[in-house]
């Protein structure tokens, strides 16, 4: 975590070149580490060729993300320059509908920003029923806890409608830290903001729970 913290603030690397050069890979790598034979690894890259997803207008799919993100309280304050240098480092894609764009317990590298479109998240029951959890629309992320800690998907995303999706793995945000730390810092508050609300949302709910017990 010291590394990571370093790399945010624009730290120099240390005389340590093996050290520098791991830290250069911080997210992307962790996927390398922690692949076994008991987790599905899946990539961008094969999932768009598996639901069919087609390139969409860069200009455009920037234009839509800095909307969408520089009216979201989650996000610390950006001006719309730096929006722009941050959608260089994701890929804009527009996915049909009918195509599950995360699999549930697989181990994926990337998350997704939903532009444009709905997408289902559901949970998969042991018998093949799915339960559904929420439905995301513009301006929500998904995925974002497995390219952080490159743990299992807890959930199934299905596309409702056609989809506008940003798209950003592991080897993008690397980038973005160790290019624009601000905006590195920026995007992993806004998780951090994110997935804090999530929590005592689940505790709240836990806790209602408890009392009626």
């Amino acid at each position: 975590m010291k590394k990571l913290i370093d790399k945010l603030k624009g730290a120099p690397a240390g005389s340590d070149q093996e050290e520098g050069a791991e830290d250069s890979g911080f997210f992307s790598t962790m996927f390398q580490e922690r692949t076994d034979d008991t987790q599905l690894v899946t990539t961008w890259r094969a999932r768009a060729q598996e639901v069919g997803a087609q390139p969409y207008d860069r200009r455009k799919g920037a234009e839509r993300f800095a909307e969408l993100w520089g009216a979201d309280r989650y996000v610390a304050s950006l001006g719309r320059a730096e929006l722009e240098r941050m959608s260089q480092y994701l890929d804009f894609v527009q996915v049909p509908p009918g195509q599950e764009i995360i699999g549930q317990d697989e181990q994926g590298d990337y998350m997704l920003i939903v532009l444009e479109g709905t997408v289902a998240v559901d949970r998969v029951q042991p018998w093949g029923g799915r339960a559904r959890l929420a439905e995301a629309r513009p301006g929500d992320m998904l995925g974002e806890m497995s390219l952080l800690d490159a743990g299992a998907r807890f959930s199934a995303c299905k596309t409702l409608t056609p989809c506008v999706l940003a798209v950003l793995d592991a080897e993008g945000l690397d980038r973005m830290i160790m290019q624009e730390p601000r905006l590195g810092l920026a995007l992993l508050a806004s998780l951090a903001r994110r997935l804090s609300l999530r929590l005592r949302q689940v505790s709240a709910r836990l806790s209602a729970l408890l009392s009626r017990a």
